[in-house]
């Protein structure tokens, strides 16, 4: 086992990393630009070195600063967590250089899965169910209208690197192409360094269905499903699982774990695909890390996943068999956000007084407290509130509950939001798609 791991992270993930190393004996080190100074991570760390930058990206995306300060303070390994370097395959592979281990995996197989044209090749190889679409880079509107000839509108057009949902257009029709496919290629250029975008058959009425596996390079397991179809700005705020029944939960879970193996991937990933009106499965992406809503699959089979995965970067074989995995209940999280729940308009600033919730079945993740000052330099969670019951109702009702104990002033948040949905017919029905929020527009109504 590592003796000596440094976070490459902030926030709630930071803290969540450092609670699954401690739970393993090994002693944390963490990076912090200076708006994480006094943030708990920080706090708790047994060491913390500072990255003094005048843009607070730049303290947790300097690799050569990062792999520098690993060296000095002796660590066996970089847990990366997510967003930042986490997917960066120059950044796991100048840390193999330097013989110190990332935790996740190795730099080629995140290069194969970062590009995602490639990833559809490899997955679609491998036997993954994709979406018609291209196998290479489109350049020019005559080249996209000729594939949506082939294979008819809505199209979506994507970004070949990267994630998120940056820079993804849906076109409709032909007229479209031109505004779309050059807006997609600059916002691909400017966040990702690379222009180029593909294009697949855009899924209506589909749901956001994910699956959680970890792997040590030869073997793989899965641990079932999240459905994660509630979103703004094609970003994930409402998620949970169990969804699937038994049957389809283990067709598509040894479809995935054939993926996992085809790449010799190592730690943990989340395959991710939308589901059609009559139960088809379209790949997506792999996530190559820990994900954000990691929490509910932990929740419904009562393991520690970042545990695991930092197990198996040590060297241990899969330390979970299929059949010892089971799911129990449901789970729901809801991402508390920094933003207006009505404009979903950013909301930095201080906490004057903040208070969790608690009791049986609930779990808060966060790095914020009381005086904390939520910086308006990062991502808005500051929050992810898991609530599981032994029925998917029966968590609904202890979400609505738990969310009227939440005492957090200062700024604005989407618990609001979180409270509507939660009362709204279709989401009890399960009735949701990706374009629930558009859908249900009075949801984003401050009065009904």
């Amino acid at each position: 086992m590592f003796r000596r791991v440094l976070i490459a992270n902030r926030g709630e993930i930071a803290l969540r990393i450092l609670r699954s190393l401690r739970s393993l004996g090994i002693e944390v080190v963490i990076i912090y630009g200076k708006e994480d100074r006094l943030s708990l991570p920080v706090r708790l760390a047994d060491e913390g070195v500072f990255i003094p930058r005048n843009d607070p990206l730049a303290s947790y995306l300097d690799i050569e600063e990062i792999v520098k300060i690993a060296k000095e303070v002796g660590a066996d390994a970089v847990h990366p967590g997510y967003g930042f370097l986490a997917e960066n395959p120059t950044f796991a592979r100048r840390l193999e250089e330097e013989e110190i281990k990332f935790i996740g995996p190795n730099s080629k197989v995140l290069r194969l899965l970062g590009d995602k044209i490639s990833a559809r090749k490899i997955m679609s190889k491998a036997g993954l169910p994709i979406a018609d679409g291209t196998d290479d880079p489109v350049l020019n509107v005559e080249q996209a209208i000729k594939v949506a000839n082939r294979i008819g509108f809505p199209l979506i057009i994507k970004a070949a690197a990267g994630g998120g949902g940056i820079g993804m257009q849906v076109v409709t029709k032909e007229s479209e192409f031109s505004s779309a496919l050059t807006l997609c290629q600059g916002r691909a250029l400017s966040a990702f360094g690379d222009e180029r975008v593909f294009i697949e058959k855009f899924i209506q009425g589909a749901q956001h269905i994910e699956f959680q596996i970890l792997a040590d390079g030869k073997n793989a397991v899965y641990f079932g499903e999240r459905c994660c179809s509630i979103q703004r700005r094609h970003q994930k705020i409402l998620e949970e699982g169990p969804w699937l029944s038994d049957e389809v939960r283990k067709t598509i879970g040894d479809i995935v774990i054939k993926g996992a193996k085809s790449v010799g991937y190592e730690g943990l990933a989340t395959f991710e695909f939308l589901r059609d009106n009559d139960g088809n499965f379209y790949f997506l992406e792999v996530n190559p890390r820990v994900q954000v809503e990691h929490t509910i699959t932990e929740m419904i089979t009562g393991v520690d996943l970042v545990a695991l995965g930092i197990r198996v970067a040590a060297g241990e074989k899969l330390p979970i068999k299929q059949n010892e995995i089971n799911i129990k209940g449901h789970a729901i999280e809801v991402r508390i956000n920094a933003e207006n729940s009505w404009t979903l308009e950013p909301s930095p600033g201080k906490i004057w007084e903040c208070i969790w919730p608690g009791g049986q079945g609930v779990r808060v993740d966060s790095h914020a407290h009381t005086g904390y000052t939520i910086p308006s330099s990062f991502d808005s969670l500051i929050a992810k509130i898991i609530c599981w019951a032994p029925t998917r109702m029966e968590a609904i009702n202890k979400m609505s509950a738990t969310l009227n104990e939440v005492i957090l002033t200062g700024v604005d948040t989407l618990i609001p939001l979180h409270k509507k949905i939660l009362k709204e017919k279709d989401f009890k029905n399960g009735d949701v798609t990706i374009n629930y929020l558009e859908e249900h527009p009075q949801l984003m109504k401050e009065v009904d």
